[in-house]
């Protein structure tokens, strides 16, 4: 006897297909969230993210040594 598809067989099998998607993509973003932390620690060495832009902004030029200095000890007080 043959079986026969109906709305409700393919409805079901769009059903697991929207769900093994979702878990693809679930696993997919949690290992970029990974990566992508990993890379920010090697990156900033563990330095606090307005240190590093003071840093890239003196060496861009946008601000003198003297500003640096001074920007650059109140950031490490804190």
């Amino acid at each position: 006897m043959m079986m026969m598809w109906d709305g409700g067989m393919f409805l079901y099998m769009i059903f697991w297909l929207l769900i093994v998607g979702l878990i693809i993509y679930a696993v997919i973003s949690l290992i970029m969230k990974a990566f992508d932390k990993r890379n920010d620690r090697s990156e900033g060495k563990g330095e606090d993210a307005a240190l590093q832009i003071l840093k890239e902004r003196f060496a861009r030029g946008e601000i003198s040594e003297e500003e640096f200095e001074q920007k650059y000890k109140v950031l490490k007080d804190k």
